[in-house]
This record gives C-alpha cells, structure tokens and sequence, in this order.
C-alpha cells in the first residue's frame, strides 16, 4: 500500500516535495525527493531500541543507590545535580558515577563492535573475543603494566595499537584475492590463541604484585574507574557510532553476496576494512578501560537480532543491549556475595557461555558451521 504524505501549497501554489511511503509487512519505505533521502523505518526496531534504553536508564540510576553505604534514590538526584550534602556528592561523582558510566560505554563499545564483525563475516560466533582483537588489546596492556610502564591515558593508545596489529595481522593472513568471512574467522581463532600465549608469558614473567593487577584487569572489571579512562572512551564513541551506523546501511548489500553488492555499486573492501578499523577502535578503547569483558560483544548482538526481528545484528539495537547486559551483569556482581564484589567479566561470562553453546548447536543442526 503506498501513501503520499504532502503539505498544503502555499499561496502561491509553489509545487511542495512529497513524502512518498509503502508499507509492507514489519516496515515503512520512505522517499522524500527534496532533499533526496530514503530509507526503512522498522517499528519493532523503534520500539525495542527504546525499551532497552529505558531500561538501561532505570539499571543505571539503581546502580548509583547500591554500595558500601547505600543512599536513597532522591539524595543521588540532588547529588548529581549538585545539591547534595558534600559526603553524598564526593560518592556519588567519584565513585559510582564513573563506574556506571563505564558500563553503559564499555557495553555499548562492544556490542556495536559484535554486531559489525557479524554482519561482515555473516556469521553468528564472529566476535573480538573469538578472533583475537580483543586478546591483541589485551597483551597490548598487560605488557605496559607487567613492564611497569606508568601508562595513565596512554593505556588506551596501547589498546589500540594491540588490537589494530591483531586485526591486520587477520585480515593480511586471510587475504586471498579478497577475504571471505569464514577465513577471517579461522585466522582470527589462531591469532586468538597466540595473544592468549603472548599474555601468559608475559604473566609469568612479571613479578607477583604486576602479575595480580594485570590478572584483575584481565577478568573485566568496573571496579575504581574513574573519570580520567571515562574520557577517551567517550569520545570514540562519538566519533565511531555515528560511522558504525552509516556503515550499517552500506553492509546491507553484503548480506546478498560479493557480486550482487559489487553490482549495486557497493565497494565490497573498501567497506569491510572500515567495519573491520571501526570495530576495532571500538572493543580497544573498551578494553582499555574496563578489560576484556567477556562475550558481551558476541551475545549482545545476537540477543538484539532476535527482539528486533532483523535479519543481522543492526549497530544501534547491538550497543543497547550490550550496555543494559552490562549494567545487569554489573548489579548481579555488586549483590552475589554479601561483602564482595566480583568483577563483572565474571557475570558476563556465566551469562554468555550458554549463548555460545547455544551459537554452536543451532549451527551444527543447519550444517553451515554458523
């Protein structure tokens, strides 16, 4: 069914664009000839993004009321605001502040960071976890601390190089004429397990004290973030998540084939090595901040996939839902065990394995291997 949406002519009967939209089962195509826009508008897509951040919202300001010492929901709103007593302020913005905004930008970071790898190799288990970026990351920052390098902001920039060295060493080994997404995959596993080496090596040559922080860091933990690792991390988020969305769109023709996304004139490589720099970017500087949390980035996308509805993990959706399993995991760790508090990376983990065995035998009865 197609509808044309126009406004009334003005007085002088000037010819005013129309909206052009069709309907069809799930979704609206629209037109607009002036300026030349079109695009699909998803209603469940809608509906879900915001009922995750909603309920993002509401896990976050909860996460402010628990700790050592707990504190009513209304004295963390004056504290926020600034109208707080002193003590509740000094908690509040110091302590669990960063900490909750850690959360909602690491998971962010890797879910948009799953969904993008996914939609690249068309396969459901490719994640940075599973193919070595996030482990490049990793051994990248462990050296900085077991060499006793006093990194401070820098951290972030090892992170990076770490995962960008992974991530070409990747794609250069599964280079052949062009990459498929089942090679870079397989590549990607064995590059996994060389960081996994280089960073126990590094771990058992430290010395003990060196060896214990890089080990706390490596489980994935929110604890004692503070605002100087807020930063970075946020302001990749504002550079790359407006690109991860644009490269959303362009990565919809891949789902067709290489031939078919070549003829509608899509630059098949050209697309799959910015999704590849973007991804990247983002699980290190996520990394950098909070550890390697695990399966987030491969849970949170499939997870959105399957409440939106959509044929692949779409970036928006995926970062949502990776910062709501987050926070959750977040608040699970805090309240587990009376008196201490896990790292989340634990929780996460716990939470993502069954997804991963789950990944695995839907893959096996359809005899795609994923």
């Amino acid at each position: 069914m197609t509808t044309d949406i126009a406004p009334v002519p003005d007085s002088q009967h000037t010819a005013a664009p129309r909206l052009h939209l069709v309907r069809a089962p799930g979704r609206f195509a629209y037109r607009l000839p002036v300026p030349p826009v079109s695009g699909v508008l998803r209603p469940r897509l809608l509906v879900v993004c915001a009922v995750l951040g909603a309920a993002t919202a509401a896990l976050f300001w909860v996460g402010l009321t628990i700790g050592d010492i707990p504190l009513p929901l209304a004295d963390v709103l004056r504290a926020v605001v600034g109208s707080g007593d002193p003590g509740t302020e000094l908690i509040v913005h110091e302590l669990r502040l960063p900490r909750m905004l850690a959360g909602v930008l690491v998971g962010i970071a890797f879910g948009v960071s799953g969904a993008l790898l996914q939609t690249l190799t068309l396969n459901p288990l490719a994640s940075p976890d599973l193919m070595g970026v996030t482990q490049g990351a990793g051994t990248a920052v462990v050296a900085g601390i077991v060499l006793g390098w006093d990194l401070g902001p820098g951290t972030q920039i090892l992170g990076l190089l770490g995962a960008l060295t992974a991530a070409l060493l990747v794609y250069l080994l599964a280079w052949k004429r062009g990459t498929t997404g089942y090679r870079i995959v397989l590549v990607g596993v064995g590059v996994a397990w060389i960081c996994t080496s280089a960073t126990d090596y590094l771990l058992a040559r430290g010395r003990q004290f060196e060896a214990q922080a890089a080990l706390g860091w490596l489980v994935g933990n929110l604890n004692g973030r503070t605002w100087q690792q807020i930063g970075p991390l946020a302001l990749t988020l504002a550079v790359l998540l407006p690109a991860a969305v644009l490269l959303g769109r362009l990565m919809d023709t891949l789902q067709l084939g290489d031939d078919m996304a070549r003829g509608l004139g899509t630059r098949v490589q050209s697309v799959r090595v910015a999704a590849l720099l973007c991804s990247v970017g983002l699980v290190a500087f996520g990394t950098a901040t909070a550890g390697p949390v695990a399966f987030v980035a491969l849970a949170a996308p499939q997870i959105a996939q399957r409440l939106a509805g959509t044929a692949h993990p779409t970036p928006l959706a995926s970062g949502l839902t990776g910062a709501f399993v987050v926070l959750l995991s977040d608040l699970a760790a805090r309240k587990a065990i009376p008196g201490t508090e896990l790292p989340v990376g634990i929780v996460t983990g716990v939470l993502g394995a069954p997804v991963l065995l789950w990944l695995l035998i839907r893959a096996n009865r359809a005899g795609s291997g994923g």
